[in-house]
């Protein structure tokens, strides 16, 4: 079986099926290859630390940030070589032959947002919101509306079946 990634037919196909699951969803937001996520309202910033905080794999990113709400008319400014995290409103769920990668949109891209570093990867069998890695690489201010279609999703079948089991499997807040 090839890697393949799923067409607007393909993923309406996978929904009904329940194979794919978005919570809350919208057909409008399925696109030729994709489907676009909306910025949810909570971010995790980072604190003002002054001590050194060294990488290990029991790292805890809480001693070093820390979660704020945004009301929906506001905003959330973030400041040129900033990074929050933020959170996709929507809840996804992919069954076990299935992942997919989080990318940015051009129109955003275009002015310096970049809305995940390195951690881009959809699990198959997750079932949660997806944490979003956002940096203001453009020399301005940038304000961050929730419901935003900030980023997409790009789906793809998988050789075989897998379960991902991490610690982030069932995540609800950045």
């Amino acid at each position: 079986m090839k890697i393949t990634v799923l067409s607007k037919d393909e993923i309406l196909r996978n929904i009904k099926e329940g194979k794919i699951e978005l919570t809350p969803f919208k057909i409008d937001n399925v696109g030729p290859t994709s489907i676009d996520l909306t910025l949810g309202n909570k971010f995790r910033v980072f604190r003002k630390v002054r001590k050194i905080f060294h990488i290990t794999e029991d790292l805890n990113f809480e001693e070093v940030t820390k979660v704020i709400v945004v009301k929906n008319d506001d905003y959330l400014l973030l400041m040129p070589g900033e990074l929050v995290h933020g959170i996709t409103k929507e809840k996804i769920r992919l069954s076990e032959d299935l992942a997919g990668w989080i990318e940015g949109r051009s129109r955003f891209a275009r002015i310096g947002l970049m809305i995940h570093v390195t951690a881009g990867l959809v699990q198959p069998c997750c079932n949660n919101k997806q944490v979003l890695e956002i940096s203001n690489m453009s020399p301005m201010p940038i304000a961050l509306y929730p419901g935003t279609k900030i980023c997409q999703i790009v789906l793809e079948r998988i050789e075989g079946n897998a379960k991902y089991e991490g610690r982030f499997k069932d995540q609800i807040s950045p």
